[in-house]
């Protein structure tokens, strides 16, 4: 496979003012979210003057897409909640052409896989086998019902209600609510464990509720052309934003900040760090939040023969074993679903055929395959974390002979997710004093909404700083 063209660098011309009333310092969702509002203007519509500083060739800063020899291949595996109330207001959901991943999961066990899902968003050639599924689906009547009360009870309620009730680690809220069974440790666990990059069960009781509230209220989906769309359409809101100028020093001052680059120095009433916890520790000395390592594998194969490009939906046979699987993705890989072991024997968190659910992340008459572990890739070939390792659990997983399945490219993402450790503070500070200020999902929630939220947040406060008044918060949809 060829080498990545990865995102064209753009250059900007390096004409840095010598002074605004605003640097932002990173062109993470943050950052844009916190220009854009910025930009628009306060109550009475006036203007600060702002610029955004980016060291990388690109915005979005962590959420990102590289193009690989025709493979739109995103940093990590990444979506977007449309149920989310911060990416309503803020961007145009509409002309990201959003593409759904189904309401299913593909769960390899010993005897077989056993497939789950929502009815209401599970693709017709999985509904059969959910419906028959659902009698003998992983986990006792008890807890199943345990499960869907906590879950409804988490969509139902609000926010800030989900937030009020003393936290803990959310292995215990879900000990204390009966699930506790073949259902959490063989599904549950393993499909959160991508989005936490744990399996410990010892993040936030309120993140975990949130995120199962935005789950059931919203469906998962991907631009059309990438997660990279929604960094790209905040940007296009922003006049002044300079690319590949990295920030070397920031030295506060009397009234004002001074912002050093190689390019330039500038001067500010006001700086906001709207970069990686490590980085922002960095700038503004509060103490680093941790995060969390994750990886993720883009392998290839030939989309399968049969109707609709599916094989075998119907899911007879194991999971477990190729025999008879017929095509290259196994026997639910072209319906979508993201599979997940349920064995439980590797730190492998999710894998899922992108492609059929974004036809636009691959070649005509190509799959393209995300496969996400936690931590980082082996380069032993016998460990399950290298690349091999990890095509021989997804031959387990799938069903499917992945012999000639081929990498497109792997995504090391040291710092993929912040760790949300009960008491959890949604609302961190993000006004420092003396016109320094700081956002990030650090500041919020490890998550696009916390990322978006922090920015606004960000720029509310600088709006006070500067004298001014914040405009109202924006409607659903008006963004």
């Amino acid at each position: 496979m060829p080498a990545p063209t990865g995102q064209p660098a753009v250059t900007e011309p390096l004409d840095l003012p010598s002074s605004v009333e605003v640097v932002v310092i990173g062109a993470g969702l943050a950052g844009l979210a916190c220009a854009r509002r910025l930009h628009r203007g306060d109550a009475d519509g006036t203007r600060p003057s702002v610029v955004v500083l980016e060291a990388a060739p690109r915005v979005g800063g962590r959420i990102g897409t590289e193009l690989v020899d025709g493979y739109r291949c995103d940093r990590g595996f990444q979506v977007l909640n449309p149920a989310y109330p911060e990416a309503r207001r803020v961007l145009d959901l509409q002309a990201l052409a959003l593409q759904p991943l189904p309401g299913a999961v593909v769960v390899a066990t010993e005897s077989g896989p056993r497939v789950l899902g929502d009815p209401r968003r599970t693709p017709p050639a999985l509904l059969p086998r959910v419906l028959r599924d659902a009698a003998r689906s992983l986990g006792g009547p008890a807890e199943k019902l345990a499960f869907a009360r906590w879950a409804l009870g988490c969509a139902r309620r609000r926010p800030a209600e989900l937030l009020s009730p003393a936290d803990q680690p959310w292995s215990q809220t879900l000990t204390e609510a009966g699930v506790d069974g073949e259902l959490r440790r063989a599904v549950l666990e393993p499909f959160l464990s991508g989005t936490l990059a744990e399996m410990d069960g010892s993040t936030s009781r309120r993140f975990v509720e949130l995120l199962i509230r935005s789950f059931v209220r919203g469906r998962p989906s991907v631009p059309w052309s990438g997660m990279q769309a929604i960094g790209d359409q905040l940007a296009a809101q922003i006049p002044a934003i300079r690319l590949g100028v990295e920030v070397q020093r920031l030295e506060a001052g009397s009234g004002a900040h001074r912002v050093a680059t190689a390019a330039g120095t500038i001067t500010a009433r006001a700086v906001v760090v709207a970069t990686d916890p490590a980085t922002a520790a960095r700038f503004t000395g509060q103490d680093e939040v941790p995060t969390r390592p994750l990886t993720t594998f883009w392998h290839t194969t030939d989309v399968p023969d049969g109707p609709d490009g599916k094989d075998g939906a119907d899911g007879t046979g194991g999971a477990g074993s190729t025999e008879g699987a017929g095509s290259g993705l196994g026997r639910f890989g072209a319906t979508g679903a993201i599979h997940l072991d349920g064995e439980r024997r590797t730190p492998l968190a999710n894998s899922v055929v992108l492609s059929a659910s974004a036809r636009a992340y691959a070649p005509y008459g190509k799959a393209l395959i995300a496969t996400t572990i936690r931590g980082l890739a082996s380069a032993d070939p016998t460990e399950a974390t290298s690349e091999p390792g990890v095509r021989r659990e997804l031959a387990r997983i799938y069903g499917a002979d992945t012999t000639a399945w081929e990498l497109v490219r792997l995504h090391e993402i040291p710092r993929a997710l912040t760790v949300m450790a009960p008491p959890l503070d949604v609302r961190r500070p993000v006004d420092l004093g003396g016109g320094l200020f700081v956002a990030g999902d650090h500041r919020d929630t490890a998550s696009i909404q916390g990322a978006l939220v922090s920015g606004r947040r960000a720029a509310d406060a600088v709006f006070a700083h500067l004298g001014m008044t914040a405009p109202r918060r924006e409607r659903i949809g008006e963004g």
